[in-house]
């Protein structure tokens, strides 16, 4: 009996889920584009590369919306992208550090609704995409990571936590431990050595160099 309550109230939760972004998936619709775009081939990365570690904050309710807005914590990337992340890797193993991935793809929905749940000022100081533009993580070309110590498995510290609307978050910030900020510099870093560009307000934010190859998407994980 206690089983059975406990699917209950999962299935009902993600029911809402559900409708919750089906509602936003159809209001207001997404930009239309123009122009001819690669064909999106969106894989994920943990399937290429087992080393990755998964953390996919929107799966939970340990984010700034302090709910789940994912069905499924899964993280996905069009395939340059994904294998650009592979060398990044590889490259940050030889440091003694692996990857974490916050998120990746995320659809046109949840950017919405995202832009809709902050603050004007923290529109303005650019902590979410418009919707109306679309974000580089609609085209799955963009990916949110921190490291982890190979020694320990443990997620190193870094100038400020995930998702943090401070001027911690901000790639150039210079103040803090010296510990946090080497190890910010050596992920940006060694993203960019492989096409990634980190976002300005972001440190943990990177944007592939062909995003603006793809569309803009909104599937949801269950139809990848």
């Amino acid at each position: 009996m206690i089983t059975s309550k406990l699917n209950i109230r999962v299935l009902s939760r993600y029911f809402l889920l559900s409708l919750f972004v089906l509602t936003y998936s159809c209001s207001n619709g997404q930009p239309k584009e123009s122009g001819e775009f690669r064909q999106p081939d969106l894989v994920e990365p943990i399937k290429l590369d087992s080393t990755f570690h998964l953390d996919i904050k929107y799966a939970t309710d340990n984010n700034f919306l302090g709910k789940p807005v994912y069905m499924q914590a899964r993280a996905f990337l069009q395939r340059p992208a994904a294998e650009a992340l592979i060398r990044a890797n590889r490259k940050l193993q030889k440091e003694g550090y692996g990857i974490i991935i916050f998120d990746g793809y995320r659809p046109w929905s949840v950017t919405k609704l995202f832009w809709d749940s902050v603050t004007e000022e923290e529109r303005q100081a650019g902590f979410v995409a418009d919707p109306q533009k679309g974000s580089r993580h609609n085209r799955g070309c963009a990916v949110d990571l921190t490291l982890y110590s190979l020694e320990t498995g443990k997620e190193v510290v870094m100038p400020s936590e995930y998702d943090e609307f401070t001027e911690r978050a901000f790639s150039d910030f210079s103040g803090g431990d010296s510990e946090a900020i080497r190890l910010r510099d050596l992920l940006s870093s060694t993203m960019e050595s492989e096409g990634f560009q980190v976002l300005k307000e972001e440190w943990w934010h990177f944007d592939y160099k062909d995003w603006r190859l793809y569309p803009i998407l909104n599937l949801p994980f269950e139809e990848l």
